[in-house]
C-alpha cells in the first residue's frame, strides 16, 4: 500500500502495513516509512 510520508515529503510503499477501522467506521491502513520510520496513515473507502 502506497502512502505519503510527511517527513520525507514523498509517496512511498508502507512497511508493516495493517488494516484498521476508525471510529466513524471507515477503513484505514497504518504502517511505517521504510526510509525514516515515521508513522504513515492512509484512509480508504467506506466498505
Amino acid at each position: 500500500m502506497e502512502a505519503y510520508c510527511v517527513k520525507c515529503k514523498s509517496k512511498k510503499e508502507m512497511k508493516d502495513a495493517a488494516e484498521t477501522t476508525m471510529k466513524n467506521g471507515r477503513k484505514a491502513m497504518k504502517g511505517k516509512c521504510p526510509t525514516c520510520g515515521t508513522g504513515m496513515f492512509r484512509i480508504m473507502g467506506k466498505a
